[in-house]
């Protein structure tokens, strides 16, 4: 049967402690027991039902872990404070000293920066390789790889992993495939193509509206738990808790997910096959041009489209600045990091969001002083948008 992941958040029903449509908010930090045995009986993990202190878990919270997962189509979820709150603890609890990733190149430049800078002083090394090349992927797997590292579109310059191939990799030479799928919600399900763990930014897309931070990490009840463990779970030590307050508010937002996406992808797709055919060097999974548009195809959930972020090259940084700020200047958007808001989002990300990797790796990359990431925002009359702009873009000099 045909997955079907806004269905499995639809059918998700949840009355609130006075029967109100949406459920009471947890705006507790802790909570009681009626024995002691019980509370003994929690710290051991040997109780189902029952809430400790909101660091390891609060009822908004679950709720919106259950959603989350429906969403993925895994047993359980954790949510966090941030992305980075659930990519970090992720990593740990898979890999300690001594051990090895094979991670994709073209990666959020904070997880990058994590593995490059910050992991290494642990003794975890992690090989940056081209994803799109399995093998090349598969000859940087050493004795001591314990996971291949990917998104499912990639960050910022758009190349798209073969998830079933990564998986079938993984399961081969007993590694957990890793993906991070912040940028494609509802329209790519990768632990139904095999990823063992799927992680999402929260903060962009599936909240939507720029106003909070969260992550979530959607897998097996068993690795979930093993998480929150009070004894040695990465998620419970480290404490990047999410607050119940946001939870609600996030599970919110979830129900007209769909219904954004549809959009998001649509105008991108619209803009996308102009800025193609006016001669800019455009970069979408939903052009044909683009090197993995087959793969993208085999893999989405075809009713959400190829996603809302797309980039154009300016041809220089100086261009690409000039063409920003006069978009802005116009109220076409905002020149901001991030994405998933329902305004237009703008940056150049050499020096913004992948400013953490050497100018050197961004060059072997093919990450280029005048490359603009777009995230696409929900405008219904996208014609007049491109209309805009195009002046913009001739007035510039980039057309």
């Amino acid at each position: 049967m045909k997955f079907k992941p806004a269905n499995n958040i639809q059918d998700l029903q949840y009355f609130g402690e006075f029967g109100g449509v949406n459920p009471s908010i947890s705006d507790s930090s802790t909570y009681t027991f009626l024995s002691a045995k019980t509370m003994f009986d929690t710290f051991e993990g040997n109780t189902d039902g029952c809430y400790l202190y909101s660091r390891h878990s609060s009822p908004s919270n679950l709720y919106l872990g259950e959603a989350l997962a429906a969403m993925e189509g895994t047993e359980t979820a954790n949510v966090a404070g941030s992305g980075m709150g659930a990519i970090t603890p992720t990593i740990l609890q898979i890999c300690g000293n001594g051990d090895h990733i094979v991670s994709s190149r073209t990666i959020y430049g904070g997880t990058y920066a994590f593995l490059k800078n910050f992991t290494p002083r642990m003794g975890i090394e992690t090989t940056f390789v081209d994803i799109t090349k399995l093998d090349v992927v598969e000859a940087a797997i050493t004795k001591k790889t314990k996971m291949i590292y990917c998104e499912s579109v990639s960050n910022p310059l758009l190349e798209v992993a073969d998830i079933k191939a990564l998986a079938a990799l993984a399961k081969k030479h007993h590694l957990k495939l890793v993906v991070d799928n912040t940028f494609s919600p509802l329209s790519i399900s990768p632990a139904q193509l095999g990823a063992d763990v799927v992680l999402h930014s929260l903060t962009k897309f599936i909240n939507g509206s720029s106003d909070t931070m969260g992550g979530v990490v959607c897998s097996t009840s068993e690795f979930v738990n093993s998480q929150k463990s009070v004894i040695d779970g990465s998620s419970m030590l480290l404490g990047a808790s999410m607050d119940s307050l946001r939870s609600a508010s996030i599970l919110k937002n979830m129900r007209t997910l769909h219904i954004r996406m549809k959009q998001h992808s649509k105008n991108a797709a619209f803009l996308a096959s102009k800025f193609e055919a006016d001669g800019l060097k455009t970069v979408y999974p939903g052009l044909e041009s683009h090197p993995s548009h087959e793969i993208f195809k085999s893999m989405m959930n075809e009713e959400y489209g190829f996603g809302g972020m797309l980039t154009i090259d300016a041809g220089s940084l100086e261009k690409a600045n000039a063409l920003m700020e006069l978009m802005q200047e116009s109220n076409l958007g905002y020149l901001a990091v991030s994405l998933g808001f329902y305004k237009t989002l703008f940056s150049a990300p050499g020096t913004s969001t992948s400013s953490e990797i050497p100018l050197e790796e961004q060059k072997e990359m093919g990450l280029t002083d005048g490359l603009i990431r777009f995230s696409i925002g929900l405008d219904d009359d996208i014609e007049r948008t491109y209309k805009m702009m195009n002046a913009c873009m001739k007035q510039v000099g980039v057309l």
